[in-house]
């Protein structure tokens, strides 16, 4: 049953106005079951979808397989830019090396944030500076996330953002997923969720099943393990 948010429209009259602007679409693509059942709606809708993946990691190749499959599945090339979050750990020096330290000090890296990042992604894809950016987030799926719809709307004109599928169910969202033959990430095997972090939860589980993933993400950051010794000594 479709989730009902108070005051709002549905998100298939979002998505027909949308539709009914007959441009493209940006769509914050995290590689997990909302976004990629946002991308789905859109498509069914005849929305035009430029998905957008921002990485944590950069060429993590866990990503870049799980990226190659979508991209094979729509037919569409999924653009690629640094996690605001990429800036931030490295200018605050998190799980560094003292060797590193020197480095990323040198380099002067200009912190980003999400709002730093649009205008230069969209001058790169080509987008006017106006074009809507979409995402899966969904009321049903926390309190907080229904309580921001239900106050700021899901399409918010001053910051362009829609959300596609607001009122969708997450059954609605697998459904959605298998009728069009994807298959979840294997994110979902090792974390229960889309790769998303640098601490344990993340870590562990990609250090003890990619190795090799883990020893890319060790090479930018040398103390990666730091917390996983942390969770283990203090049980926190």
């Amino acid at each position: 049953m479709t989730t009902v948010i108070k005051g709002q429209p549905t998100s298939a009259e979002v998505r027909q106005a949308l539709k009914a602007e007959g441009r493209p679409v940006v769509l914050a693509c995290s590689l997990g079951k909302d976004s990629l059942a946002a991308w789905i709606a859109l498509e069914r809708d005849g929305i035009e979808v430029v998905p957008v993946y921002f990485w944590s990691i950069p060429r993590l190749p866990m990503v870049e397989e799980s990226i190659a499959k979508i991209e094979a599945v729509f037919g569409v090339r999924i653009h690629q830019y640094p996690h605001p979050r990429w800036f931030r750990t490295l200018n605050n020096c998190v799980y560094q090396s003292p060797d590193h330290c020197g480095i990323i000090d040198a380099a002067g890296l200009v912190e980003m944030t999400y709002e730093d990042e649009r205008p230069l992604i969209l001058e790169d894809l080509g987008l006017p500076p106006d074009t809507w950016e979409c995402d899966g987030v969904r009321a049903c799926d926390n309190p907080y996330r229904r309580a921001s719809l239900t106050r700021h709307g899901l399409m918010k004109k001053t910051t362009r953002k829609a959300s596609v599928i607001a009122d969708w169910t997450k059954k609605e969202c697998m459904d959605a997923i298998a009728e069009r033959g994807i298959g979840l990430p294997p994110d979902y095997e090792l974390f229960g969720r889309s790769f998303d972090g640098l601490d344990m939860r993340f870590m562990k589980p990609l250090r003890e099943n990619r190795p090799e993933d883990f020893e890319i993400v060790r090479k930018w950051y040398p103390f990666i393990k730091a917390d996983e010794l942390r969770w283990e000594h203090y049980g926190l």
